[in-house]
């Protein structure tokens, strides 16, 4: 053991939409959420950096150089990771830096569940196949978006079954369009919901995705309001049906089943 403190560096935006030009959402937080869970996991010091041209362009020794003189480094750990342009500090070049500049290079050891290699990579496909609990057993958490409940066309109240209308992050990746089991977090308290991501073929054929979670045994007025929604698990896919009666029927269905697979959920600690 060393006398020191951890330290994590983290950069936004995401170097792939700098590099690649990524547009599409794939990212699986926002940036203070991120800064959050690395919190909790017990760091000492976070640093978060921007990512842009400069640094993309940034040999190597520079990068090295500067995270030697700004924070005393004794240890580097990573991943399969390199740093410095065209990712040219790779893990035989770092160790060789290090012997130079007098810290030590580690390699964390790839993370397994139950043969599954934890990656957001491998996080990013469940979700796009709805397997939104799978996800959470990688993450060790229910997979999350965040924002402020917004006005909608308020139709989810003519047949019954008013909804929030949340506007989340368009950068961040949402699950497979379709109605999933999922809890709502409203000024601390967290609420059963029965949520539906989609395009409400039935109702608004060709309009842009929306989060609509109908809040079980809820009526309180919460526009404005900043929530959390959990994704517990999926109930169905997103289809259209015939009418206004035939999709009532059906969202009457999906809450009973989101009933029970929430109570089937550990109590919050």
């Amino acid at each position: 053991a060393i006398n020191a403190r951890s330290a994590a560096l983290t950069f936004f935006p995401h170097p792939r939409e700098v590099i690649q030009g990524r547009s599409d959402p794939f990212y699986l937080s926002r940036f203070s959420e991120r800064v959050e869970q690395i919190a909790e996991q017990g760091i000492d010091l976070i640093i978060t950096h921007p990512f842009n041209q400069q640094v993309r362009n940034m040999r190597a020794a520079d990068f090295v150089a500067q995270m030697v003189a700004h924070l005393d480094l004794k240890q580097l750990w990573g991943g399969s990771f390199s740093l410095g342009y065209r990712r040219e500090g790779d893990f035989a070049y770092l160790t060789q830096a290090g012997q130079a500049a007098g810290f030590s290079v580690h390699r964390f050891a790839p993370v397994h569940e139950n043969e599954t290699h934890i990656s957001s990579s491998t996080i990013r496909q469940l979700l796009r196949n709805a397997r939104v609990a799978e996800a959470a057993q990688l993450l060790t958490r229910p997979y999350a978006v965040s924002g402020e409940v917004i006005y909608g066309r308020q139709l989810g109240r003519t047949i019954g079954f008013p909804t929030a209308n949340i506007a989340v992050w368009k950068k961040q990746l949402l699950p497979e369009n379709g109605v999933y089991a999922s809890y709502i977090h409203i000024d601390g308290k967290r609420y059963a919901a029965a949520t539906n991501v989609g395009v409400r073929p039935t109702i608004e054929p060709n309009q842009p995705i929306t989060i609509e979670a109908h809040i079980l045994d809820f009526s309180a007025d919460i526009y404005h309001k900043h929530v959390r929604l959990d994704f517990i698990d999926h109930v169905r896919p997103e289809q259209k049906f015939g009418g206004l009666d035939a999709l009532k029927t059906q969202i009457k269905q999906d809450v009973a089943q989101v009933r029970q697979i929430l109570a089937l959920q550990p109590p919050l600690c």
